[in-house]
């Protein structure tokens, strides 16, 4: 057994050139058999820094302004006190070559302190593995890192997600398109560990959300979309998922605590107790939990995601502790939901971004998330036709400044969306 262990990492260091060999832990399904992941580098702490201006950069699926738009929106709401910009830069069809040839042009222009890259999925092809495949790849992202590196950029280097099924792929032709996507993703990490940089791993937890789905809800449970390759609100999230920890990001939003006996509560920074009584408590909050919504057996809802990934548990934390109740249970109602608790749960903590799908944010949270959405879909117009057009050939500088001109207010909006929510938590015995 130890001589078979020994020999397939060497053949994963031998055909990616790995500096790293500790595989990550595969669950026991024979789904994931033949997959050899290489341990994804841990984040060293948050890689963010305040007034930080990000660049989202990759492909189509990035161009859908899914995982992107759930990262900005987070960006925004969750840890405003970082007051990041975001600049989204997919585009459909595109490989690491082809964005190297157009990231001066598009993306350094801006002057970026920060960005994520997912590229791999039409770099591979779309058929097995070939050693010809990997050096393209590793030859072009590892130009990207050193481009944005010379820049001052400092880099997430993403994996691609993975494939699914679809008409004219079997459930081998898919298994040997993400096993080369599992070679890609072990390049990225000798990449990163070479150049210094951070890793986002997409592939490995949207492969290990999606078997989970199929399991819990299906085997048309799609995470990487129905036609295969393009994911919907599912697979987005866990994508956005990786993203934000590869930034570095803790996820701890909020912690209201309550003396049930007393009366008295306090509130982590970026929340303000406006008053309190032993029974109800009510706040005013300049950041938001993440607040998704939609039916959990579906492959296109955030909240099915959320079933799927600790994304709740480590990066959406709004934490209500309660303590010294006197009876064994008690019923805490957030806006229009309530729910039931004991007192010794209560004593522990609760997180209400968790159990509340709707909550007194979740307007407030929508009404940023559609501005968001609003100046992304702005960025791709931007970027695709009017930075590449004939006008741009002539004066580019003239291009710019008139495209930003449309840009700018529609940052304003996201700003002015994002407005303090006062809320009250009510705790009552049962």
């Amino acid at each position: 057994m130890k001589y078979y262990l020994a020999l397939s990492l060497c053949v994963v260091a031998g055909i990616s050139g790995l500096v790293a060999q500790t595989l990550e832990p595969k669950p026991a399904a024979d789904y994931f058999a033949k997959f050899q992941p290489v341990k994804a580098p841990a984040p060293a702490g948050l890689l963010l820094k305040k007034g930080d201006r990000l660049a989202i950069c990759g492909d189509s699926i990035t161009e859908q302004k899914m995982y992107s738009r759930v990262m900005e929106t987070y960006l925004t709401v969750c840890v405003p006190e970082l007051e990041v910009s975001v600049r989204q830069y997919g585009w459909g069809g595109e490989t690491a070559p082809g964005f190297l040839k157009r990231m001066t042009n598009d993306c350094l222009r801006f002057d970026p302190t920060i960005a994520t890259t997912c590229y791999g999925m039409n770099d591979h092809g779309y058929r097995p593995y070939e050693k010809a495949i990997g050096d393209r790849y590793r030859e072009a992202q590892t130009a990207i890192v050193n481009s944005f590196v010379a820049n001052g950029t400092r880099v997430v280097l993403g994996s691609a997600g993975v494939v699914g099924l679809r008409k004219d792929w079997d459930a081998a032709s898919v298994e040997s398109k993400n096993l080369n996507l599992c070679e890609l993703r072990n390049i990225d990490i000798d990449i990163a560990a070479k150049t210094g940089v951070a890793f986002a791993d997409v592939f490995w937890p949207m492969l290990n959300a999606g078997y989970q789905g199929m399991q819990k809800y299906g085997a048309d449970y799609a995470i990487a979309g129905k036609d295969g390759v393009h994911p919907g609100w599912s697979g987005s999230f866990v994508m956005a998922y990786a993203f934000l920890k590869g930034l570095g990001l803790e996820g701890s939003i909020g912690n209201i605590e309550v003396d049930l006996t007393t009366g008295k509560a306090t509130a982590s920074k970026g929340h303000a107790v406006v008053d309190s009584t032993a029974g109800e408590v009510r706040i005013k909050s300049s950041k938001y939990p993440f607040c998704a919504t939609g039916e959990l057996n579906k492959d296109n809802s955030i909240r099915s995601a959320m079933t799927l990934i600790p994304f709740n548990q480590e990066l959406n934390r709004f934490k209500l502790v309660a303590k010294n109740g006197s009876a064994a249970r008690y019923k805490v109602t957030w806006g229009e939901a309530s729910k039931s608790y004991s007192a010794a749960q209560l004593a522990v903590g609760v997180n209400l971004a968790e159990d509340f799908a709707k909550n007194p944010f979740s307007e407030a949270f929508a009404k940023v998330d559609a501005a968001v959405a609003a100046k992304q879909e702005y960025e791709t117009r931007q970027i695709k036709v009017q930075f590449h057009g004939h006008e741009a050939k002539v004066d580019m500088a003239a291009v710019e400044k008139f495209t930003e001109s449309f840009r700018k207010p529609l940052v304003k909006a996201v700003r002015d969306a994002f407005a303090p929510v006062t809320h009250s938590i009510q705790i009552v015995a049962e």
